[in-house]
């Protein structure tokens, strides 16, 4: 028995042990494994997918390769959150980082009169001692600058022998820029003449090593022109310039566009020189050759600012006054224009004129001969002032030897046009003419007048007016009847809609508001009441406020196409004088309504003395989306 219970009891604890022993591995291996899997999902979500995790025991090794440093401190960080940072093992390595690449070496070298510069970087291993002595032996020691930076590293291929040539190159040029980059040199100089220029591209061409770049930018001063000339011409044997000038190649192509449209074959030189009177040189310039093109022939010269156009013998002289008149009003200021006309025997040229026509669309022409440039500018002045300024065209010239009332003649010729809707006047030494059209039945009495006050009773003229009814303002206005017969008729060809249930004009309603503000425009003085009207359903008030609403938007509509409307009222009567059954849409759509009345003694508001009105849609009151129309109002 008593050995018995002693093997019993030892029994007991070595069971108890290897149970204990089971249990420890069991749990080593349970926090192995739940370590490994934290480190990893938590390395995962960060996006280091690259990590790899490997727990024994208690500790956690990760290993694999970073692509920083900043990123592996990263990984160790994020897996020391999970578990004890003492338990983790850094076994992980950095990506090699590339090599940092060498810097940009360049160098710009400038000389002028002031000294040498040099600013840049350079490799340590080029020789900046020696640029710089042979610097100050050409500039002197006080007048070279060295803003040159130097950085140890290898020089690229190229570097030197650019280098050099640019600093031997420099030394030879007393203007210029040099650029200077690893197989490249940029220069810009300028150099005295053409021939210098050449030689020198052939010089610095000739130096250059075989494997450099080399662009070259050498500008020569453009001559001083003293004067200014240029001088083209039109004959039999074609359209050709003695001598042309330019102050920039934009100029020069203008210029080139002009004669080549006058005739010109070839392709001429035209010199690039300074000292050009103004800016607007090939403006002058092309005005003038397009006008001698015009009169078919002559010669236009010019010294600076002074413009000598002489046409060919045998020109018509209205055609010539026409087109010299035309170009005296086109050219800049600072131009001065002589026009000569040989003289020739021509038995059909007739008396000096100066005539002015007006047409039925208001366009006024100004045409003939004046006797200074301060009446031509009178002259227009006068007309723009009389018939709009983008309504008149001056196409007249001066000439000498004009009588002496010849200001007081066109003047009044130009007052007495402006009585007429349409016609003419003319101005000679003998008399004075006026032709046309008027709705003014007094208008000869009138112009006789003017005339006869002006330029004295004894003044001789002829005035050929004849009356049309048509053009009187007053005998052309329409009756209010006859108002209303016209906007009936457009209102037959369609409706003016309203937005849904708003007091806004639809815009497909607009071209109808223009054709009803023509015709009131028209129509004179008339006292007219704008009414709405709505369909019966929603609350009274609310389609009382909405057809007032409606009524005045029509009056603004007039307003803002300047309709005279001092005597014209709105008023919204909401759903009263239906005219259609309220039971159906379609009534309904109809007395959703505007209605126009001219206001007379009789008048009442009510639909069988209604003399204007529309049957025109708009969407309407509380709950109904349908639209109304306007129709148009008289003014």
């Amino acid at each position: 028995m008593r050995l018995s219970s002693l093997l019993i009891i030892a029994l007991t604890f070595f069971m108890a042990g290897v149970v204990s022993l089971v249990a420890a591995n069991f749990s080593v291996t349970l926090i192995e494994e739940n370590s490994e899997i934290g480190v990893r999902d938590a390395l995962d979500n960060e996006g280091m997918t690259w990590a790899e995790v490997q727990a024994d025991g208690l500790q956690v090794t990760l290993a694999g390769i970073a692509p920083t440093e900043a990123v592996r401190f990263r990984a160790l960080t994020t897996a020391g959150s999970i578990v004890d940072a003492a338990r983790v093992i850094d076994q992980m390595e950095v990506e090699a980082q590339a090599a940092i690449a060498p810097p940009r070496f360049s160098a710009e070298i400038l000389r002028n009169d002031s000294g040498i510069s040099m600013i840049g970087l350079i490799p340590t291993t080029t020789d900046r001692e020696a640029a710089i002595a042979r610097f100050s032996k050409v500039a002197g020691t006080a007048n070279v600058a060295d803003l040159l930076e130097a950085a140890d590293y290898p020089a690229p291929p190229g570097w030197e022998d650019a280098f050099s040539f640019g600093i031997n190159a420099m030394a030879q040029l007393p203007r210029a820029k040099a650029s200077i980059d690893a197989g490249r040199v940029a220069i810009t100089a300028i150099a005295d003449s053409v021939a210098d220029k050449a030689q020198m591209e052939n010089n610095l061409r000739r130096a250059a090593p075989p494997n450099l770049r080399l662009m070259l930018d050498i500008a020569t001063p453009r001559p001083v022109i003293t004067p200014f000339t240029l001088r083209f011409e039109i004959d039999a044997d074609g359209a050709r310039f003695d001598a042309c000038s330019a102050d920039t190649d934009r100029a020069k192509e203008r210029i080139l566009a002009a004669a080549q449209a006058a005739g010109m074959q070839d392709t001429p030189r035209c010199t690039l020189g300074l000292g050009v009177p103004s800016p607007s040189w090939s403006d002058a310039v092309a005005q003038s050759i397009d006008a001698l093109a015009e009169l078919g022939g002559g010669s236009v010269s010019f010294a600076d600012a002074d413009i000598t156009l002489t046409a060919q013998a045998g020109t018509d002289q209205d055609r010539f006054d026409n087109v010299v008149g035309a170009l005296e009003g086109r050219l800049p200021e600072v131009f001065a224009l002589l026009a000569q006309l040989p003289k020739v025997e021509d038995p059909n040229r007739g008396p000096a004129e100066f005539t002015a026509t007006l047409s039925p669309e208001g366009q006024v022409q100004l045409r003939g001969r004046v006797s200074d440039s301060g009446l031509r500018d009178l002259a227009e002045s006068y007309a723009k002032a009389r018939f709009g300024s983008d309504k008149v065209y001056m196409a007249a010239r001066v000439v000498e030897d004009l009588p002496n009332d010849w200001a007081a003649r066109v003047l009044t010729g130009l007052e007495a046009l402006a009585s007429l809707n349409n016609g003419a006047m003319a101005v000679t030494a003998e008399k004075m003419t006026v032709t046309g059209n008027t709705g003014n039945p007094q208008a000869n009495t009138e112009i006789a007048s003017l005339l006869a006050s002006k330029l004295g009773e004894a003044a001789a003229y002829d005035i050929n007016v004849t009356y049309q009814e048509k053009l009187d303002p007053v005998l052309g206005l329409p009756t209010p009847d006859e108002c209303e017969a016209e906007i009936g008729s457009v209102l037959q060809s369609g409706k003016i809609n309203f937005e849904p249930g708003s007091a806004t004009i639809d815009a497909s309603a607009l071209t109808i508001m223009d054709a009803i503000a023509d015709i009131l425009k028209r129509c004179g003085d008339l006292q007219l009441e704008i009414q709405g009207y709505t369909d019966s359903q929603g609350r009274e008030s609310m389609n009382l406020a909405l057809s007032q609403s409606r009524a005045e938007s029509v009056l603004n509509e007039l307003r803002a196409r300047r309709v005279l409307t001092g005597s014209f009222t709105a008023k919204g009567y909401g759903e009263e004088n239906p005219i259609a059954d309220n039971g159906s849409e379609a009534g309904r759509e109809a007395n959703r309504r505007i209605e126009f009345r001219l206001i007379r003694a009789d008048t009442v508001a009510t639909p069988a003395e209604t003399t204007l009105e529309s049957d025109g849609q708009s969407g309407d009151t509380d709950g109904d989306t349908s639209q109304e129309g306007t129709t148009d109002e008289q003014n």
